[in-house]
């Protein structure tokens, strides 16, 4: 069943469908949002193929593209379309910025992954407020300012979580805690997980301005070609300075240093958030843990 959300009033956020049980975005969106055509978009990811999983990008069938044409009024002109579009997930959207490789499309995929995250609160939190949403045809515009004067007091008054549990397809969620935790350093934040590809560094790019990044991961032999490259890491220091990686093997569990004052253990590597039911946990006397973890590495 293809849902479109007219809960949001920005172009972005009237661009997420909800398709397969996932919010997505069609290429031809994408695109438009991108500044580019469509053809060059889905170039680019047949380029990188690789580094678009099923779980990032996925072809719509014919019943799905017919349903997408009847229920979405500006896709009339796919109706004789000879090619199925792609959609792509929240993650898929983080590595079109990578593969795209400009200012603009990284910039769009911020904001776009800021209406995905807002999108999952409110479906969460007002479910079933949401359901009777689509009977409702006028005074949309004064809905819309009390849903995100909704969202304003959530993130104001929100209660700063030391554990808990995130369970398996909380994507959102469990990213947006961790986007909460990068934005919390005011000077450096320390990585360490052994296991990470772009979509770390579009992450971590969400960080306060001057805030250095030092990430701590192990070199794959298995692997052709490296998941972060030199090159990525030189275009990311570009426009997020300053990001150094170090290569170790010593470790086995994830953990977040912020600011050399709190270390949080992660139970699973950030770019697999939400896949599987993982824990978190602050850990109780960070301040002398810290120092000792880092001398480990080296």
């Amino acid at each position: 069943m293809i849902t479109q959300y007219p809960i949001d009033s920005s172009d972005i956020g009237q661009k997420i469908l909800f398709i397969r049980n996932q919010q997505v975005m069609i290429d031809r969106d994408l695109a438009e949002l991108y500044g580019v055509e469509t053809k060059r978009l889905n170039e680019q990811v047949k380029r990188n193929i690789e580094r678009f999983p099923s779980d990032f990008m996925f072809q719509l069938s014919k019943n799905e593209m017919k349903e997408l044409v009847a229920n979405c009024d500006r896709f009339i002109n796919l109706k004789h379309s000879s090619v199925n579009s792609y959609v792509f997930t929240e993650q898929g959207v983080a590595m079109l910025s990578a593969v795209l490789k400009s200012e603009t499309a990284v910039t769009v995929s911020i904001q776009i992954m800021k209406a995905f995250v807002k999108m999952r609160h409110f479906l969460t939190i007002n479910a079933q407020i949401f359901h009777r949403l689509d009977s409702l045809e006028t005074h949309v515009t004064k809905s819309d300012r009390r849903i995100d004067e909704l969202f304003d007091k959530m993130d104001t008054y929100g209660i700063e979580q030391k554990q808990g549990v995130f369970f398996q397809g909380q994507i959102f969620d469990s990213y947006s805690f961790f986007q909460k935790l990068i934005q919390k350093a005011t000077s450096e934040i320390i990585l360490i997980d052994g296991y990470v590809d772009l979509s770390v560094l579009d992450r971590l790019s969400q960080k306060k301005k001057n805030v250095s990044v030092q990430l701590y991961t192990q070199q794959n032999p298995k692997m052709k070609s490296p998941a972060i490259t030199n090159l990525d890491i030189l275009e990311f220091n570009k426009q997020y300075p300053s990001l150094s990686v170090h290569y170790t093997n010593k470790v086995h569990d994830r953990f977040l240093v912020i600011d050399q004052k709190e270390l949080y253990h992660i139970g699973a590597s950030i770019k697999d958030l939400g896949k599987k039911c993982f824990a978190f946990e602050l850990m109780e006397d960070s301040v002398s843990l810290i120092p000792e973890l880092l001398a480990k590495l080296k």
